[in-house]
């Protein structure tokens, strides 16, 4: 695992407690987990996300991660209907090691209630939480 300082924390993302990034475009909202997730959980090798246009709300678990450590639940960091999923992970799950923010995305939703974000966390407020952890 590396030092949190070699990590990757793009300050156009807001991050939540249980490390999955939204980014908001257009009035939809993409998702994935952040590359402290992916580096902790090791070498993915399996993605189950849900299907277009499945509701969850804002805490609800919408999918997992394997890896060769662990199998761990994805939750949604704001409530919302899935208008897209990352297909391409289902043959290339490893794009999730690799590149978390861009190749790894994993659903984008149209938010229920865009105010919710409002309760997850700037980038600073996300790396002083890591820093709490380790």
């Amino acid at each position: 695992m590396k030092p949190i300082e070699d990590l990757t924390f793009p300050e156009d993302l807001l991050y939540a407690q249980d490390h999955e990034w939204i980014r908001m475009e257009n009035g939809s909202a993409v998702i994935g987990i952040s590359d402290y997730a992916q580096d902790q959980l090791g070498d993915i090798v399996y993605v189950e996300l849900p299907s277009v246009g499945q509701t969850f709300a804002k805490g609800e678990a919408f999918g997992t991660v394997e890896s060769v450590k662990a199998v761990s639940e994805l939750y949604m960091p704001i409530g919302g209907e899935v208008s897209a999923v990352n297909e391409s992970l289902g043959d290339s799950p490893e794009k999730v090691n690799q590149d978390p923010y861009q190749d790894g995305w994993m659903i984008q939703i149209t938010p229920q209630d865009p105010s919710e974000k409002d309760a997850l966390m700037a980038k600073d407020a996300y790396l002083e939480m890591l820093k709490g952890l380790s």
